[in-house]
């Protein structure tokens, strides 16, 4: 480890991301710290802060480096995900495709290229994607989530909706996302109380988040 980086990995790792980051970036240019270990840092503060287009300089950084195969890995995965929160699916259909081609948590890649599909409204393509996520493996929280999101969002097959979102919830108990997906399939099974239990507490998660505050105001019309 970068002793000069020491203090602001540390507050990292206590998920002080603003106070980590202001460690980083406050760094004079001669304190002798590897400029692609401060990139990766920077690059996971700002995304763990949702600032996503600053992440991306940094993280591209690392990926274009390519000085640690397992950071490279692990920054090409979240450059994935950040492109295809921000709409650019064919970029992050692109990061994902290689990440599967070095064997990388194939279960995640293709949660991840599953999210892209059911945002595409591609939902046969998404719903196998997803499966093959689950064969790999079975407890991928992301893979359960996503499942029975889309399931409910479907109107197929709402008890197995039900059981893969409540499997997710109890591998992710503090997911705002999870908690949405469980209230999301109870209001579509017509269980309002337990709908409004998990909605609520997923939106005090995220109070901003649209896609949740749409289910809560479906809730409130119910």
């Amino acid at each position: 480890m970068d002793n000069v980086l020491a203090g602001g990995i540390s507050l990292y790792r206590q998920g002080l991301f603003s106070d980590a980051l202001t460690f980083f970036l406050a760094l004079p240019d001669d304190a002798d710290a590897d400029n692609i270990e401060l990139a990766y840092f920077i690059g996971l503060c700002y995304a763990k802060l949702n600032r996503y287009d600053d992440a991306l300089v940094y993280l591209e950084q690392v990926v274009t480096a390519g000085k640690n195969l397992d950071r490279v890995l692990q920054c090409r995965f979240l450059l994935a995900v950040i492109y295809a929160a921000s709409g650019r699916k064919k970029l992050a259909d692109f990061e994902l495709n290689k990440l599967l081609e070095t064997g990388y948590k194939p279960a995640s890649v293709y949660a991840a290229l599953a999210y892209i599909a059911w945002q595409q409204e591609d939902v046969e393509k998404s719903l196998s994607l997803y499966k093959k996520s689950l064969d790999i493996d079975p407890e991928n929280p992301t893979a359960l989530n996503g499942m029975g999101y889309v399931l409910a969002c479907e109107e197929r097959d709402l008890t197995q909706a039900l059981s893969f979102c409540k499997r997710a919830l109890n591998k992710a108990p503090q997911s705002a996302a999870c908690l949405d997906s469980l209230g999301w399939v109870y209001l579509k099974l017509g269980l309002e109380k337990d709908a409004e239990r998990y909605l609520l507490q997923a939106q005090a998660l995220l109070p901003d988040n649209a896609e949740i505050a749409e289910h809560v105001r479906v809730l409130q019309g119910a």
